[in-house]
């Protein structure tokens, strides 16, 4: 049996160290995570925002690359030799997994019981709002997050929900959209209230200003802000992309190698953006200048890991990109890709995507 797990599962190991599965290209019998979460009997963080209540221990979230540290320090058995890369990841074995969190079945027994709390009441008001405007069903959402695991914060906690399908994600982004045009509407953009001053200290990128970023998450469409009246507050809603179980293609092979050849700036037109909604967002292209680094004919994709260029761009979108030009050899073919990705030097901030001017 293959270890049957997609996007934004959680699994949990033996010392309550909770993961999130990332991405779909995993080995049979393992998966690459993200750390979010570990309990107070082998972690204490410094930050009082990291702090989780809730359940019988204190939880604390990782930030940054805080929980892939922690992991590699402590806890190096939570990593596996990735063939294609030729390197260890952080992630965790199916022997290893004590339990398996899943946004949709956790949403529907949310739904299958009464509103123990306001919060609760506000996340099923904000379904129903989708819902009576289109042919969603909760079938179609998760809950990931603190709300998955059940040590939300009432008084700050946000609303974060997968959406499952490239359909369902297209139809919600639609219905979004015409409640944020209305001018009485209970759901807003998130970047209707984005206050540049107060996010410019935390902005590192190179070539991506912040004005370029809220003009982009604003198109996006899936981050909003709902006025719940049962809670007091505005709460943050956010909508992530997740295959479906029949668009989910393992491109995991042993014997794949993926080589980083150097860095990389060029224009391209974007043929298809169909597969940027998930993470890793991957793009077709055609490759219109090479600006920077060597000439290679059979540049096939940009492939992002950087949250922030998911849902980027749009097919017929003519895209500045920089990144690190990476050579693919599969069982079956070669070609190259663009990358953005994590790394741990100052060039993580010099890669961007967006419309070339």
């Amino acid at each position: 049996m293959v270890l049957k797990v997609r996007d934004k599962d959680a699994p949990i190991s033996r010392e309550g160290i909770i993961f999130r599965v990332y991405g779909y290209d995993h080995p049979p019998h393992a998966c690459i995570c993200d750390v979010e979460y570990a309990p107070e009997t082998i972690y204490r963080a410094v930050e009082p925002k990291a702090v989780r209540t809730g359940l019988p221990l204190k939880y604390y979230k990782f930030y940054s690359d805080e929980g892939l540290r922690f992991v590699q320090e402590k806890y190096p058995q939570y990593q596996f030799f990735y063939e294609p890369l030729q390197r260890q990841l952080v992630g965790i074995k199916e022997e290893q997994i004590v339990e398996l969190n899943k946004p949709d079945q956790k949403l529907k027994e949310i739904l299958e019981q009464e509103p123990k709390d306001n919060l609760m009441r506000t996340l099923k008001n904000v379904l129903e709002l989708i819902f009576n405007h289109s042919k969603l069903k909760p079938s179609d959402f998760g809950v990931f997050g603190s709300l998955l695991h059940g040590f939300y914060n009432l008084n700050y906690s946000d609303l974060d929900y997968v959406i499952y399908g490239g359909s369902k994600v297209e139809e919600l982004v639609e219905v979004l959209g015409d409640f944020y045009k209305a001018r009485d509407g209970v759901l807003k953009n998130e970047f209707d209230f984005f206050d540049e001053r107060t996010e410019r200290k935390n902005w590192r990128f190179e070539n991506y200003s912040l004005r370029e970023y809220e003009w982009y998450e604003r198109r996006k469409c899936i981050y909003a802000v709902y006025d719940s009246k049962e809670l007091g507050r505005r709460v943050k809603v956010e909508f992530e992309p997740v295959r479906a179980w029949n668009e989910i293609r393992n491109e995991y092979h042993p014997e794949t190698r993926i080589t980083r050849i150097g860095w990389i700036k060029a224009k391209a037109i974007i043929l298809d953006d169909r597969e940027s909604y998930f993470m890793p967002a991957i793009y077709p292209i055609e490759v219109l200048e090479l600006i920077e680094g060597r000439e290679i004919d059979n540049i096939e994709r940009i492939i992002t890991y950087v949250e922030e260029y998911k849902m980027q761009v749009k097919k017929g979108e003519e895209v500045l990109v920089e990144g690190t030009l990476e050579k693919v050899e599969t069982p079956k073919k070669t070609f190259h890709q663009i990358t953005l990705t994590h790394i741990p030097d100052k060039r993580y901030y010099r890669q961007v995507l967006k419309i070339a001017k």
